[in-house]
């Protein structure tokens, strides 16, 4: 009984070895399996009045997740501020962020998918400061604010040498508020959405102007690099079939 016991469990051993990479294959992460990030940045990804996700990105993710013949519950994407979401998927697997600006610096950081649509990164100043900006080197006298890890703020590191002039700060109604009370000359942000939220947050828009661009560039959807690319180009397939519909007459 002992030697019959002995080759059932040696038996019952390669039985496990065969079967393994199997079962390691099944339990794969695919589209559906991505945890999904994203922040409050009008009008591509926010809550409405109803605490619902809505936004250009938005829309677009759940046309591309359709197409690629999945259903995208919106309540399953995790809505946190930039700068822990952009730490978060540095570290972690299977993750997406969006929408975010695709760099030459950040390109080696992340895996994507996009485009989603342009962008233009600006800054923002009070039309009563009467600041006028020509180039790049005009900005040392002046205090920028912007959002930590957010490409603007990124793209005023790389151009002040004077890092006492830069502030930085985790959410935007802390910049609106600064920017009001003159404790920051200039707001480095995403054009749109400044302008959407300083609405949001109880500012004349009216009294509020974009005095320089930083960039022009495209948004897309991030996903960490330890991501399996099969998973990516299953989005990216998608999203070409729609902008392909998209151009056609």
């Amino acid at each position: 009984m002992r030697h019959l016991s002995k080759i059932v469990n040696v038996t019952l051993g390669y039985l496990l070895i065969s079967f393994t990479p199997f079962i390691s294959f099944s339990n794969a992460a695919s589209l559906e399996d991505i945890t999904i990030l994203t922040e409050e940045y009008p009008p591509y990804n926010y809550l409405d009045e109803k605490g619902h996700l809505k936004g250009i990105a938005v829309d677009f993710l759940i046309k591309a997740y359709t197409k690629a013949g999945l259903t995208l519950d919106t309540r399953d994407i995790k809505i946190q501020p930039w700068p822990r979401s952009y730490r978060q998927i540095q570290r972690t697997s299977n993750s997406m962020l969006f929408s975010m600006t695709r760099t030459p610096q950040r390109e080696p950081l992340f895996k994507w998918a996009g485009p989603i649509s342009k962008t233009r990164i600006s800054l923002i100043a009070k039309k009563s400061r009467n600041i006028v900006i020509k180039e790049a080197k005009q900005l040392e006298q002046y205090k920028i604010g912007g959002i930590l890890e957010d490409i603007g703020l990124q793209l005023i590191k790389s151009l002040l040498a004077d890092k006492s002039k830069i502030v930085s700060a985790p959410t935007t109604p802390s910049l609106t508020g600064m920017l009001y009370l003159d404790r920051i000359d200039l707001w480095a942000y995403e054009e749109n959405a400044a302008k959407l939220f300083l609405k949001r947050h109880g500012f004349d828009t009216e009294l509020y102007e974009s005095v320089y661009t930083l960039s022009e560039a495209e948004l897309f959807y991030a996903f960490s690099l330890k991501t399996d690319q099969k998973i990516i180009d299953r989005l990216q397939h998608a999203i070409d079939a729609i902008k392909a519909e998209q151009k056609s007459p």
